[in-house]
């Protein structure tokens, strides 16, 4: 392991607008994976609302292309703590980036008025 790397709460990462640098985080087989943070996106599933990350790989991850990001559900762990779980659910995930596409069509309007 990277003796650089100190665990962090990841959800303090996320929310920190002033963060710029990659998130790491590690496979089920134990390997580093780098992340740019692409947005933070609150969608609402079966009435309750929950926290999704989209991030875009940096680091090569197989059946992944370049241009492609993930959806991560933002879930708390029975320890307490916050974890990131890739959204399994298409339709779910589609809605997480759908929200994002809105969002990102919103700013470019303000921006031409």
């Amino acid at each position: 392991m990277n003796e650089d790397l100190q665990p962090v709460d990841v959800l303090d990462v996320l929310l920190d607008e002033e963060n710029r640098d990659p998130i790491v985080l590690m496979d089920e087989k134990g390997k580093q994976l780098e992340f740019e943070q692409v947005a933070m996106i609150v969608h609402e599933v079966e009435g309750e609302k929950n926290l999704f990350a989209i991030l875009k790989p940096i680091s090569k991850i197989d059946g992944i292309a370049d241009n492609e990001a993930i959806v991560f559900r933002v879930d708390e762990t029975e320890e307490g703590s916050t974890a990131l779980v890739i959204e399994q659910d298409e339709e779910i995930a589609i809605a997480v980036f759908n929200d994002y596409y809105d969002l990102v069509e919103e700013e470019l309007k303000k921006k031409k008025d």
